[in-house]
């Protein structure tokens, strides 16, 4: 029987991995027992459509749809609808492409008819040919709210039209209190032969899935059962490749660098991935219960993400 592997994912960095993942997967022949659980404290709504960006960019670019340059949106996008809207004074900041509208107003229409946001990403996966299971971290709202020097923001209105500009003093969780867990979400936690933390800025998009009631407790019960839990740095040499995770985490008096991603994990990740040009680090990451892997985590291309995931995939033992 193949492992049957769970992947903790925000957006851009965590679709890369995955992408080499699933490859990986493939080779195993083993492509349907890769479990996603998607970050969705990000999600909006704009012009009166539901945008889910994360869950987007994971299936966009496991479904070989995504612009690889800009890491987000779909390959070959026009923006029509965009510049007609304008006319009308909507607030057209957040750049969504016409193909792109389609998938945010068929997930409208079906929220709005009393579907589930895990029922609802389950067809776009499907319509769009993905093997792997997609599934929100949760049915019920949750958003991520920077407190900020420009006061508290959105997370998109930080993100995108602020451009990560003002000074971050705090996250908040919005809404984390009373969501729940999407159906089989645990349970999938529970069973993995592994579960893997996606290369993804850990405040704002792990930390909205481990602030869900019961995800951080089936995870550190794994650890406690001497289950594999493993976490991939999303620092190099103490910058972010891709987003704003270096400034959140200097911004909440964290040190940005790939040891202080480690503490934030060390109570159920036992398994933590270095960049090689990190590995001077590796004692203070092993002297926090871990096993380190050091490898290159720079995903360039298709064969880079491909390594990592392979990488990753034998340092786990799997």
């Amino acid at each position: 029987m193949h492992p049957q592997i769970v992947a903790l994912a925000g957006g851009v960095g965590a679709a890369r991995f995955l992408a080499g993942l699933t490859a990986v997967m493939e080779e195993k022949a083993a492509p349907d027992r890769l479990t996603i659980v998607g970050n969705v404290g990000d999600d909006m709504e704009w012009n009166g459509f539901s945008i889910s960006p994360d869950l987007d960019t994971v299936t966009y670019t496991l479904a070989g749809l995504a612009e690889e340059a800009r890491g987000w949106g779909l390959r070959g996008e026009t923006y029509h609808c965009l510049d007609a809207i304008s006319r009308f004074g909507l607030e057209t900041w957040f750049k969504l492409g016409d193909r792109d509208l389609a998938t945010h107003v068929f997930r409208t229409g079906l929220l709005r008819q009393g579907a589930a946001l895990s029922e609802v990403t389950r067809k776009i996966t499907t319509a769009l040919g993905v093997r792997a299971r997609l599934t929100p971290v949760t049915d019920d709202r949750l958003r991520t709210l920077v407190d900020s020097s420009e006061g508290l923001l959105e997370f998109q209105d930080y993100f995108v039209r602020r451009a990560c500009r003002p000074e971050v003093r705090h996250i908040v969780m919005d809404g984390a209190d009373t969501a729940r867990p999407a159906p089989g979400v645990i349970q999938a936690i529970r069973t993995a032969d592994a579960v893997i933390v996606c290369p993804s800025n850990p405040l704002i998009s792990i930390g909205p899935i481990l602030s869900v009631p019961g995800i951080r407790a089936v995870l550190v019960e794994r650890r406690r059962e001497g289950r594999r839990n493993a976490a991939i740095s999303p620092l190099v040499g103490g910058r972010a490749l891709k987003g704003p995770a270096d400034r959140m985490m200097r911004g909440v008096g964290l040190r940005a660098d790939a040891t202080a991603v480690a503490e934030l994990y060390r109570d159920f990740v036992s398994v933590y991935v270095l960049d090689t040009e990190d590995a001077a680090s590796r004692g203070e990451v092993e002297a926090l219960g871990m096993k380190t892997i050091v490898t290159n985590t720079v995903m360039r291309d298709q064969e880079s993400r491909t390594a990592l995931a392979r990488a990753v995939w034998e340092g786990l033992g799997l």
